[in-house]
């Protein structure tokens, strides 16, 4: 079908917006899409229904079978030759695409070994086996297990079990009599980002950490093992990086500049995010033997595992030898970008990201999702053969490095900073998808935008909207958006750049397959998503967010919501902390609260009057919109931490993946510092100050039309 491209020199907006409030989902007459006029409501909503259409679960699957065959980590030719693999595909769709290259310390192993020294001698296997159902299991060039940024090192010394390695677990030891110093700890996964895990502990003043997946949390006690089933067998082993991406992500060397080819490096002693003592990971296999020859204090039953043994604390009579070494070697990051121009605002860019490098094969994570994204790319370009040109600019991009820490979205964002904050709508991102729930997490600002969304597109295990799903329906106040933390490439977006930025996959009744080698095609096809039905429903939620936010009007901003959610982060921290002073946060709440329904009202204003815009006024109206998030950050960032310049949301120095709202003023508060807690409860009150003035400037472009 040809698509008339939306080129009229004035665009009559006789309808923006839904009422600021949650409405129920209803029929098609109340399925109004905000941002677009009335006239406009139903050829939008006709033309993403055939782009949804067009989505097809088997190319995704071709997809996923051609990027997974071999292995493809970080800094590797198989990273470059998937990186030029869709950059073809791209291409051979009609869409500008390149690869733009950066470097980073991407450090690989070149010596591990771990043995049990006393009371008997053990070497560890540190290997995953070949299992002959799975041909890819056997492939050769896999990076073997290991914690990326461990530093290289040989220790003996006794072994200290501590549970999850979560700051109270050490309170616990201590409490029990039981010091860690000079110990080789060993922690189970789960329970919080791994990268703090060898944080906390050498804090502790352990001397190396040990992080293995306990059968109870990862293993036979949640279901059958792979290739039965799809939990983690007993010598599966989780990779991944212990890079302290609450600092910083991306390149440790170059941290708030793009690390390019003859570029500023630090050297590794200048790095604050690399952990200070040896880590590896290791299977529930090899620590069976390590907790069965352990004695001290029994634990409390909630550390337990799985395992028939008896779980003690230590230290000792357990005691390891742990020697690991790395190559500590630069190596390239290749990010693909694929561009659709815009027509009527081509300066104002919808960007959509998914992660392309993976610690082995990788189909589920990051495949799935970048699959999925590729196949939105496809939709699009037929789009544009058919016709549609989208208002906006959509950007594509495929990032590498993603494992490591997120490096090729930061180098790429910090490279580019300064045109992203000049040109940057949103930023959409996708990572692993299977079977299961839709999870969402991202800008407060745009729930309505979501929650609408929601209502167009369908579940695949129900086949009714994804509005309409239990979890949905049982939140009578409607959808909210989770706060962002880290753990993807929406970190630099969002946090260093101020762009509003959207998470969002499926999952949830998958298994422990997670950055193994067993994370294969055969795995996946078997049970991540069979007939690729959520693939392509990915597909179809990423494709319909990038149309609307591509072709709206007005931006579809509502900003009631932005202020109901800090108003409960601070009812969060008053409830906790009752002495502490938000006064002021609390003043400049109110200013947000009145500043959105100011400009609420001259959206429903405009709607009245059907009134024609300029295409001059919409880009000065749509340019207030999108400094609205930039407003929330701070140049100097936060405590420790210049990196992260958003005052609303950060990932917690001991949470890792896990966010702390308001982070400056709740982190002060937990550590008792006050006076820093009340220097950040002004800086919070400033971003909230700017963020309303930036709403008002808007409302006011509304109303001077």
């Amino acid at each position: 079908m040809i698509l008339r491209p939306l080129l009229s020199s004035v665009v009559s907006l006789s309808l923006l917006a839904q009422s600021p409030a949650p409405q129920p989902p209803a029929g098609p007459a109340n399925l109004f899409v905000r941002g677009f006029p009335e006239s406009e409501q139903a050829s939008q909503m006709e033309r993403e229904r055939k782009a949804r259409d067009m989505a097809q679960a088997e190319r995704i699957r071709t997809y996923m079978e051609r990027m997974s065959g071999e292995p493809h980590h970080a800094g590797s030719p198989g990273s470059r030759a998937v990186a030029e693999y869709a950059q073809a595909l791209f291409r051979e769709w009609g869409l500008d695409a390149r690869i733009e290259t950066f470097e980073a310390l991407l450090p690989y192993p070149t010596s591990r070994q771990l043995d049990v020294t006393a009371p008997t001698a053990y070497r560890a296997k540190l290997q995953e086996p070949v299992i002959p159902e799975d041909k890819d299991s056997a492939d050769v060039g896999q990076l073997p297990p290991y914690t990326a940024y461990s530093p290289s090192g040989d220790v003996t010394g006794q072994v200290v079990y501590a549970n999850y390695g979560n700051q109270e677990d050490y309170e616990t030891l201590k409490k029990a009599g039981v010091d860690v110093r000079g110990k080789v700890v060993l922690v189970r996964y789960g329970n919080g980002f791994r990268g703090v895990k060898p944080k906390i502990a050498a804090q502790n003043g352990a001397i190396a950490c040990l992080i293995y997946s306990d059968p109870k949390d990862d293993g036979y006690y949640r279901g059958d093992v792979y290739p039965k089933g799809p939990f983690r067998p007993p010598q599966g082993v989780q990779r991944g990086s212990i890079m302290d991406m609450a600092i910083h992500p991306g390149d440790p060397l170059s941290p708030g500049w793009a690390s390019e080819k003859g570029s500023k490096k630090l050297g590794r002693e200048q790095a604050k995010t690399l952990v200070r003592i040896p880590t590896l990971p290791i299977s529930y296999g090899d620590a069976a033997p390590i907790l069965r020859a352990m004695g001290g204090p029994l634990t409390p039953e909630s550390w337990r595992g799985a395992m028939a043994l008896t779980y003690h604390m230590g230290p000792g009579p357990a005691a390891v030898r742990l020697k690991v070494d790395f190559d500590w070697s630069v190596k390239p990051v290749h990010n693909v970008i694929a561009v659709i121009p815009g027509t009527q605002f081509k300066d104002q860019w919808v960007i959509l990201g998914n992660h392309h490098d993976a610690w082995v094969h990788g189909a589920n994570d990051p495949l799935s999702g970048a699959s999925s994204l590729l196949e939105t790319g496809r939709v699009l370009a037929r789009l544009v053969k058919s016709g549609w040109k989208p208002k906006r600019t959509i950007v594509l991009c495929l990032w590498d490095g993603e494992e490591f820490g997120m490096v090729g979205s930061t180098e790429w964002v910090e490279k580019h900073k300064a045109e992203l904050e000049q040109k940057a709508v949103a930023y959409i991102n996708t990572d692993s998808n299977s079977r299961g729930t839709l999870g969402v997490g991202g800008s407060p600002a745009f729930e309505q935008f979501v929650g609408n969304l929601l209502r167009h597109v369908k579940d695949p295990g129900t086949g009714k909207a994804l509005a309409e799903t239990p979890q949905r329906r049982a939140n009578a106040n409607g959808l909210r958006l989770s706060p962002l933390g880290s753990g993807s490439d929406f970190v630099s977006f969002l946090d260093h750049a101020g762009i509003p930025s959207l998470n969002l996959g499926f999952g949830g009744e998958g298994g422990g397959l997670y950055h193994s080698v067993y994370d294969t095609f055969t795995a996946y096809q078997k049970f991540g998503d069979p007939d690729f039905s959520y693939c392509r429903a990915l597909t179809q939620l990423t494709t319909t967010m990038a149309m609307r936010l591509a072709d709206a009007p007005v931006l579809p901003h509502e900003f009631g919501d932005l202020t109901k959610a800090v108003r409960s982060y601070v009812e969060e921290i008053q409830k906790e902390f009752p002495n502490a002073d938000l006064k002021e946060v609390n003043r400049q709440l109110t200013r947000l609260s009145t500043a959105s329904r100011a400009f609420d009202d001259e959206i429903r204003g405009v709607r009245r009057r059907s009134q024609a815009i300029s295409p001059e006024k919409l880009t000065k109206l749509n340019q207030a919109l999108m400094k609205t998030e930039r407003a929330l950050l701070l140049p100097q960032g936060l405590p420790g931490r210049e990196w992260y310049k958003h005052q609303l949301y950060a990932p917690g120095l001991y949470t890792g993946y896990g966010v702390k709202t308001l982070p400056g003023v709740r982190e002060a508060l937990e550590a008792g510092r006050t006076e820093e807690a009340a220097q950040q409860a002004a800086n919070v009150a400033k971003a909230l100050r700017n963020c309303a003035a930036q709403i008002e400037e808007a409302a006011s472009l509304l109303r001077g039309i």
